[in-house]
Parts: structure tokens; sequence; C-alpha cells
């Protein structure tokens, strides 16, 4: 916007520069003309009738005139041979011009050209004697010095020109700026919004509209942030509520479980308890899904490699328990890339994906974690060796309380790649599931890099 606000103002100052300059230019150009011509002619038609007098004083008068016109201003003149005066001139060439000049009695002027002027100017004056024309003078004018001090003009103006423009330019910058500042301190407020931080405010400057569209977004931010602020209170609450009961009830059942003899009855018991904590499960699952869904956060640069290795170091004791092997491998790894995410986020996606990964994970298999440094993204991988998923499976993956038919479906929650996916997404990543190479599951989730030195 500031560009095409500047190169408004420079073509708005070209075009006024333009519509002032050059018909002064051209009327300049045109004085000179005129100018040059009126003097040039001034000086023939006194030659003129210096020729037409006839008697020696005038003839010898004429001829020193010229030789010292002509040495003063290295211009020619031409006289014609008259019955009285023959002076030691140079003879004007037989042109139509002459020939004009000496029947009509009128003077004759050429440029040599129709565009302002040619390389000479030559002006013929007819010499007359009572009346009748007896002879005609010839001045021929270079147009050199005309040539340069029309260059001046033009010159002059076009650098003018090119200094008002870049004036104009600079101007322009400085008050598009201006009229654009509350345009970019809205545009900052929105992007603090977009990465979490609700606590970003615009401030009420500049013309009416902008002010109009400050106190609405300021308004809209405060009212995100309130009702935010009341998901999260009502989450705390709900992790408080559900949580207690459900563990005294378990608690319960465990203690009838013991006091109880008839193997029916335990049966029951033990069927109940398993529900309860499969319902535990299943709360728990929900109020990680409500966190993640109502904690927004501004995203920081984190350190890619430091958290895959802290949390493979968490899941690798389950792996060894069972003989599978956590491979960190791919580009960009040793360089520790860095991505734009909100602290805890990337964690919590790990840990569900490598939960899975390792669910599914045959005993002696391997898990790959890969990384790939892009442009402007940074893609990790968890691959598995696992059944994988159809198509089918894959399109409901992220589906609420969806489980698969396949290992994972036996005992999860079916909110973990939903957790994944509302995560990500909250950083402005992506997350798909496709086939590994040589069978399995691969879970391939893109991050915004950050660049070093960001924030």
């Amino acid at each position: 916007m500031i560009r095409q606000l500047i190169r408004s103002y420079v073509v708005l100052v070209a075009v006024a520069i333009g519509l002032f300059t050059v018909p002064v230019a051209f009327t300049l150009t045109a004085q000179l003309r005129g100018d040059t011509e009126v003097s040039i002619q001034r000086e023939a038609t006194t030659m003129a009738l210096l020729l037409g007098n006839g008697d020696t004083a005038s003839c010898q008068a004429l001829e020193e005139m010229a030789k010292a016109y002509a040495e003063e201003t290295r211009d020619e003149v031409q006289v014609t041979a008259t019955a009285q005066c023959a002076a030691d001139l140079p003879r004007p060439a037989t042109d139509t011009a002459l020939n004009r000049a000496l029947e009509q009695g009128k003077p004759t002027t050429d440029w040599g050209s129709d565009f302002i002027w040619g390389p000479r100017l030559v002006i013929t004056v007819p010499a007359s004697d009572d009346g009748r024309v007896v002879g005609a003078v010839r001045i021929v004018y270079s147009t050199d010095s005309l040539t340069n001090r029309l260059w001046t003009i033009w010159g002059f103006r076009a650098g003018l020109a090119v200094a008002v423009l870049g004036v104009a330019a600079v101007i322009g910058a400085a008050v598009a700026r201006r009229l654009t500042a509350p345009l970019r301190q809205l545009n900052d407020m929105a992007s603090k919004l977009s990465d979490g931080d609700l606590t970003a405010r615009a401030p009420v400057t500049g013309p009416q509209e902008t002010q109009t569209l400050a106190r609405t977004l300021n308004q809209a931010g405060e009212r995100l942030d309130t009702l935010i602020a009341s998901q999260r209170i009502f989450v705390a609450d709900a992790s408080h509520q559900l949580r207690t009961p459900l563990t005294a009830l378990r608690l319960s059942l465990d203690n009838i479980a013991d006091g109880v003899d008839d193997e029916f009855v335990r049966e029951d018991v033990e069927q109940a308890t398993a529900e309860v904590v499969r319902m535990s499960r299943l709360v728990s699952g929900l109020l990680v899904l409500a966190r993640a869904e109502a904690k927004v956060s501004a995203a920081e640069p984190l350190s890619l490699h430091d958290i895959v290795a802290e949390r493979l170091s968490v899941w690798r004791p389950a792996a060894d328990e069972r003989g599978v092997t956590i491979a960190l491998r791919g580009s960009g790894v040793g360089d520790r890339p860095l991505v734009l995410a909100s602290p805890g986020h990337l964690d919590q996606v790990l840990d569900n994906v490598l939960s899975n990964a390792l669910e599914v994970s045959p005993d002696g298999g391997t898990i790959t974690v890969r990384s790939e440094v892009r442009t402007d993204q940074v893609v990790l991988s968890v691959l598995d060796e696992g059944p994988g998923m159809s198509d089918a499976e894959k399109s409901r993956a992220f589906d609420r309380f969806w489980r698969g038919q396949g290992l994972t479906g036996r005992s999860g929650s079916g909110l973990g790649l939903a957790v994944v996916r509302q995560l990500v997404t909250d950083d402005g990543g992506t997350v798909t599931l496709t086939d590994a190479p040589g069978g399995g599951l691969r879970v391939r989730i893109a991050l915004r890099a950050a660049q070093r030195g960001h924030g």
C-alpha cells in the first residue's frame, strides 16, 4: 500500500510538472527562435539599406559592416552586386528564396527544417532604391549556439523535474508511512491475535475510519479473552468435579471386589471396574482436548531437536520392554531447527503419536522419527511398522471418539489424534496420515519454521 501511495504521488507530481514545464519550455523555445530571427533580420535590413543607397560611401560602409559582423559572429554575409555597388563580399547562390525576395520585395526566412530548426538559418532581405528592388543581402547564421541554448532550456527543466520527483517520492514515502501507520498497528494486533495473544490491543489513532475499526477489533479481542477465560475456568472445574467421583467409584468397586466371594458377583464387579477405568480414561481425554481447544497461547521459536530428544528419552524405556527400537533420523536434526509452536503443544503431540505407534508396533519392531527442514516449514514424521490404516480409516482417524478396528481401538479413547490435530492446527501447522514405506503408518506433522533470532 505504501508503494502504491508513493507511485500515485509521483504520478500526480509528474503530470503537474508535465502540464506546467513542457508548455513553458516550448514557449521559451519559440521565443528564442523569434528573438534570433528578429535580431538577424534587423542586421540584414540595415545592410540592405546601405546596399540600396548605391553611393560609394554606402557601399564601402556595407563592406566594412558585413566583414565586421562576420568576424564577430562568425556568420556569413552574402550580398548581390548592383550597378552602383559591387562590394568585396560573397555572392548568394541563386535559389528560390533569393528569387522570391527579389521578385516580391519581401524578406525570406529559411530555418532549414520543419522541426525546430536545421543546422543553419538563412535570412534574405531585398535592397530597394526608390521603390525598385536592386539587390539583396543574405545572412547565413549557424544555429549551434541556439541548439546549445535549447539543450540548456530543456536540460535544466528535465533535471529540475527529476529533482522535484525525487523530493515528491521522499515526501510521499513519509506521508504514506504516516497514513498507513494505523493500518500497520491493526495488522500487528491481528497477527498477535492469530498467534494466540488475546491481550493484544490496537491504539485508537489515525482517521475516523481506522479509529472505528480499532475500537471494534479491541472489543472483539476483549470478548474472546473473556470467553476463553470462562472456558478455562469451566475446564478446571470439570476436571475436579468429574475425576473425584470416578476415583471414589473405582475405590468403592475395588473394596467390594475384595469382600466378595461369589465368582459371578466378582466378575460383575470387575466388569464395572473396567468400565469405570475406561470412563476415567475417556474423561481424561476429553479434558485434554478441552484444554487444547481452550488454551490459546502465543507461538514461540522452540528447538525441535530438544523437544524430540526429551520425549524419546521418556518413551524409550517403555519401548525397550517390548524390544522396540526408536530411531531418530532425517535431515535438519543436527542443525537444531526452530519451529513456531506454543510451549507444551509439541510435547503432547509427540506423546500421543508415540503412544499409538508403540501400541501397534510388533515386538522387535522399529519406530522411526524423521525431520526435514524446508524453506518455510519443518516436517516431522513418525513411522511405525504396524498394520497401518486403510484409506477409509485414515479419513476418520481424526474424528472424536472414533476407534479403529486394529490394535489402537482396543483400549484407546478415540481422542488422541483429535487432540494432535487440534494442537498442531492451533500452531498454524498441518497433520496428515499416509502409508509408511514397507508397511505401517506415517504421521506427518508440518510446523512453521522460525528463523534464528526470531522474536
